[in-house]
């Protein structure tokens, strides 16, 4: 997929595991506008510990039934993409830490050899 190489931008959207978006998981929710939206992918990271912006700790406890836990989705793809998307999450996010960076991406490779 050499149209992915080169110069491209890095979102990444701070959240929780349990934040929701119309009784769905705001991830879930997150994805699937990325997908909607032609984004080339995203990841999502579960951590197991962190402290957000309300300076609440959070990790990972064995005995709680329950856990709120920090959540870090990624994307990469061109600058007018990302700019697009992030309109997008205005309507969709109601707490969230966005951040935005310069990626060089040097390789891609997949199965198929492109």
């Amino acid at each position: 997929m050499k149209r992915l190489l080169g110069k491209k931008k890095l979102l990444k959207i701070y959240i929780n595991t349990d934040d929701k978006y119309q009784s769905s998981p705001l991830w879930e929710v997150i994805l699937q506008t990325a997908k909607q939206n032609g984004l080339y992918g995203a990841t999502v990271y579960k951590s197991v510990g962190g402290m957000g912006i309300h300076s609440q700790f959070k990790s990972y406890n064995l005995i709680s039934l329950s856990q709120t836990l920090p959540l870090i989705i990624e994307m990469i793809d061109t600058e007018e993409k990302i700019t697009t998307f992030i309109h997008y999450l205005d309507d969709i996010l109601e707490e969230a830490l966005i951040t935005l960076n310069d990626v060089e991406v040097i390789r891609y490779k997949h199965k198929n050899g492109n």
